[in-house]
């Protein structure tokens, strides 16, 4: 049996719950490229695996974007090299690096005021900006 792939210290996921498969690569590499099938697509079910807490699976969900189906399965292509074992390599720590960006729970913004300081110089600035384009303005005829 293979061993759990370690997320955080809490969490970890069985190498089962990820389904693999290989697809013809496109790009440069001549006759190989028609031939070996390099590529790797890499599945997991995000919505249905028994070892990713609910909230972790809404963060990891909103962070997937694009990668991730309707279904709840993120998908990940790796087609970067021209082995097999190394483009597998690339694809699972792609994985397991969205995996953890989603573990990280985000700290909550706290609303602040701005400083009178702040609203001084934001004022100041808008007064000179303000004089810079009137004098962009046509010459008055006092002169």
């Amino acid at each position: 049996m293979a061993e759990p792939i370690h997320i955080t210290r809490s969490i970890s996921i069985d190498p089962a719950e990820i389904e693999e498969s290989f697809i013809r690569a496109s790009g440069p590499g001549g006759q190989n490229v028609n031939k070996v099938s390099s590529a790797v697509q890499l599945r997991f079910d995000l919505r249905n695996s028994p070892n990713v807490p609910e909230p972790m699976k809404r963060r990891v969900a909103a962070l997937a974007g694009s990668r991730i189906t309707k279904d709840g399965i993120i998908l990940i292509t790796s087609n970067a090299h021209r082995d097999q074992p190394l483009n597998r390599t690339e694809a699972l720590a792609r994985l397991v690096a969205l995996l953890r960006a989603g573990a990280h729970v985000p700290k909550p913004r706290l609303a602040t005021r701005p400083t009178l300081a702040s609203k001084k110089r934001r004022l100041e600035g808008k007064s000179v900006r303000s004089a810079v384009k009137r004098m962009r303005g046509r010459p008055s005829g006092e002169e």
